[in-house]
């Protein structure tokens, strides 16, 4: 993965747990990372920093859900990968969230080999 150490990371969560877990997966590969803990925030800081290269995306969050915040970054950046992330394993989330403009899916708990095959699958 040392050919990844120059991405922009945006963690998108709102349980501090699960955002620690993701960091210290992502933490060795990544020269920058910021964390969001709303759907607006995460919005905000796409718009703010269109340099970011990844957005890890928890699908629940508070004022604005994951699907809603990836169509409106969608409206001002069509390169950012969006990896959504969620617990539920509800039949369809995984097309739901590529509909609302998702690059992939990964479910909860995230494993760090998982991750990682995932995010060189965009990176690579």
């Amino acid at each position: 993965m040392n050919q990844l150490k120059n991405l922009k990371v945006l963690i998108a969560e709102d349980d501090e747990f699960s955002e620690k877990l993701i960091s210290i997966q992502v933490e060795n590969f990544c020269k920058e990372i910021t964390i969001v803990r709303t759907g607006v925030a995460d919005v905000e800081a796409c718009h703010k920093n269109s340099d970011i290269d990844l957005v890890l995306m928890d699908i629940e969050m508070p004022e604005m859900d994951g699907h809603e915040a990836t169509r409106q970054i969608r409206q001002f950046n069509n390169n950012v990968v969006i990896i959504a992330q969620t617990v539920c394993v509800l039949l369809g989330e995984r097309e739901k969230a590529i509909e609302s403009g998702c690059n992939d899916y990964i479910s909860k708990p995230i494993l760090k080999e998982e991750l990682q095959a995932l995010i060189k699958k965009y990176f690579n």
